[in-house]
């Protein structure tokens, strides 16, 4: 799954190398490669020479730019090329730092000497993901250097969770990762588009499942650290699959990251109900067999007419936003629907007595999920 683009450009200096982009890990990965490629392979360790620091403040972004220039105009001890490898700057994004007058002078110093030209035998490399390009020193680089963009795919308006899902997935597939369905659909929600996170936990997943073998739904739960989106996930999935345990357990995470009960009742609690609900409404009265992914229900609401489908959740471009209803679809054998008609009023119930303060929130919320989910003896 190629993200990177280096455009052809011959009158761009061919010793000035930038590579840069939204997709973090490949930054790092393709720079990584180019580095080895343009390192001179008879200069040993003088002939490369990394510029890396954690420019989290002006004094080491500033430090790090005179280091590199420090690095372009010192010629090899003995002879022959060198590469100036400026590595994973920082200072290029919409921060802070970057938006510094001191940085951006700095930055400015930095240019003048490459426009200049580079001393012979000297080539330098910089590497930097997630820039601002709005800055007058980006324009400038990518103009002067041979650029190469990796960026992530656009995950705009019109993208669904199955988009991301799927981008995921084939991301795994490409680090040669096998992975169970319903492990990526854990992962997703738990480290999103972030490419530099997504990189580390699935090297930290192969590294306990061992090469080859097949990562589990199991091994993500406990290896991967759990965000707020990817706790309001799994308390939802627990719903669907009517996993008690697992939804308390997720409660009580998500009330332990300081989550507020009412919060956690209307992001996760909430929408899973009425999903379920309206769901199973629609495959008992158009007589609809469950699907055996999320994603194959969407041609089954395309079948029904439009005012069958109107009180279904949009997406911003009006468009259904079939993933939640599908997910509910899978798992609605499990309910019965007056079941389900029950649950949805002791939600609204329960969120009555959350706003009046009538008790525990952490005991409303308890008995709720007891009520949705427990299977009645």
């Amino acid at each position: 799954m190629p993200t990177c683009k280096t455009p052809a450009v011959s009158a761009k200096d061919s010793r000035i190398h930038f590579v840069t982009g939204s997709d973090e890990a490949e930054v790092r990965r393709t720079a990584l490669g180019l580095a080895a490629e343009l390192a001179p392979p008879d200069a040993g360790e003088f002939g490369l020479e990394i510029i890396e620091a954690p420019a989290d403040t002006v004094d080491c972004s500033v430090d790090m730019i005179e280091s590199t220039l420090q690095g372009i105009l010192t010629l090899p001890f003995f002879g022959g090329g060198k590469l100036v490898w400026m590595k994973g700057v920082s200072f290029l994004k919409d921060t802070p730092q970057g938006r510094s007058e001191t940085v951006q002078t700095a930055l400015e110093k930095l240019l003048k000497t490459l426009e200049e030209g580079l001393p012979d035998g000297i080539t330098l490399l910089i590497s930097a993901p997630e820039p601002d390009k709005r800055r007058s020193f980006y324009k400038s680089l990518t103009a002067l250097a041979r650029t190469t963009v990796c960026d992530k795919p656009d995950f705009g308006f019109n993208a669904t969770e199955d988009d991301l899902i799927d981008w995921v997935i084939a991301r795994c597939r490409d680090r040669g990762v096998q992975m169970e369905d319903q492990a990526a659909v854990v992962l997703t929600t738990r480290v999103g588009a972030n490419t530099g996170q997504l990189d580390a936990e699935l090297a930290k997943l192969v590294t306990s499942a061992g090469e080859g073998a097949v990562i589990t739904e199991a091994l993500v739960r406990d290896l991967v650290a759990t965000t707020r989106a990817g706790g309001i996930f799994d308390l939802s999935d627990a719903i669907n699959k009517r996993n008690l345990p697992l939804c308390l357990d997720t409660l009580q995470q998500l009330r332990r990251q300081g989550e507020n009960a009412v919060g956690i009742l209307l992001a996760a609690i909430v929408p899973t109900v009425r999903n379920l609900l309206v769901a199973k409404d629609l495959m008992e009265r158009h007589r609809i067999r469950p699907p055996s992914q999320p994603q194959f229900f969407a041609s089954e609401l395309k079948r029904l007419r439009s005012e069958e489908t109107a009180h279904l959740p949009r997406k911003k471009d009006g468009g259904l936003n079939t993933y939640g209803i599908g997910l509910a679809a899978v798992n609605a054998a499990r309910f019965e629907r007056d079941h389900l008609v029950a649950a949805f009023l002791a939600c609204r119930d329960t969120n009555s007595s959350l706003l009046r303060g009538h008790g525990s929130e952490d005991t409303l919320l308890t008995q709720l999920l007891v009520k949705i989910v427990a299977k009645a003896a």
